[in-house]
């Protein structure tokens, strides 16, 4: 079954991971979706206000419950049979229209909180936001940089406790790019999302008022040209980079080297140059 969801031209999903509406992330979260609104059909996910459940179960499955096999794929099968629990195909409603998605949250344990993790577990759905099928152009299935929600960008905004050298490439809480990987890569590119760089709060727990107002202003001037910005080059599967006999990164592309950055399109000419 291949999907395919072309997205509506200026629209936005924005959605929100975090429990305090007066909290930092409140206001930044108020924030975005009325600068976006100006120029945008903007749609909210308050995730905790809406009480999702991030628990991917047998409700998820429809009349497949009881059925073995892979949980994913079962619900996969349960959404193409139109039997997606009604808070599932709300989210999917959104997706499918949105071009841009924002995700929002706090760091917590180096990782999204368990309410967001739990959204793309249910949502990102098999035969919904990717398939099983072999592209016979090109010989991949469709997954990194190919699926269901192609033509769309990603906006990660995250607000950290750490300052940027503890937070950082040589810093000991780890690179927050690498930390993020597993979302930025593993679950908005396998679904071909583009994700665009970071927007990082730094030392969101000790920020005082005035630094909250020049947050604020930094967020509203990010999204006032987050239109043009480029998104990370990662690589796509079907481009060849990583041979199917092989399931990874073709042995001629950086030999030796075993880093993350190896995933991005551009990383042999940065290398070269630097």
């Amino acid at each position: 079954m291949s999907v395919d969801h072309p997205p509506t031209p200026r629209s936005a999903l924005w959605v929100l991971a975090h429990p305090r509406h007066e909290s930092l992330n409140g206001h930044l979260y108020r924030t975005g979706v009325e600068t976006l609104a100006r120029d945008r059909d903007v749609m909210t996910s308050d995730l905790y206000a809406q009480r999702f459940d991030p628990v991917l179960g047998e409700r998820d499955l429809g009349e497949l419950v009881g059925e073995p096999g892979n949980l994913a794929e079962l619900a996969g099968q349960a959404y193409a049979r139109g039997q997606a629990p009604p808070d599932v195909q709300a989210e999917h409603e959104k997706l499918a229209r949105a071009e841009l998605l924002v995700l929002q949250f706090p760091l917590w344990w180096y990782g999204p909180p368990a309410i967001l993790k739990g959204w793309l577990d249910r949502t990102f759905t098999d035969s919904f936001a990717y398939d099983n099928e072999i592209d016979p152009v090109h010989g991949f299935p469709r997954r990194y940089g190919d699926g269901g929600l192609t033509r769309r960008k990603a906006l990660i905004v995250v607000t950290v406790g750490e300052d940027e050298r503890t937070l950082g490439p040589r810093g000991v809480s780890g690179d927050l790019d690498s930390l993020l990987f597993p979302l930025t890569h593993g679950a908005l590119w396998y679904v071909g999302i583009e994700a665009l760089d970071l927007h990082i709060v730094h030392d969101a727990d000790s920020l005082g008022a005035g630094d909250v107002d020049r947050e604020i202003r930094r967020l509203q001037e990010r999204l006032a040209r987050i239109t043009t910005e480029p998104t990370r080059p990662f690589r796509r599967l079907r481009d060849g980079d990583y041979p199917s006999d092989l399931r990874a990164l073709h042995p001629g592309l950086l030999p030796g080297c075993t880093d993350l950055d190896i995933h991005r399109a551009a990383a042999e000419a940065s290398r070269k140059s630097a």
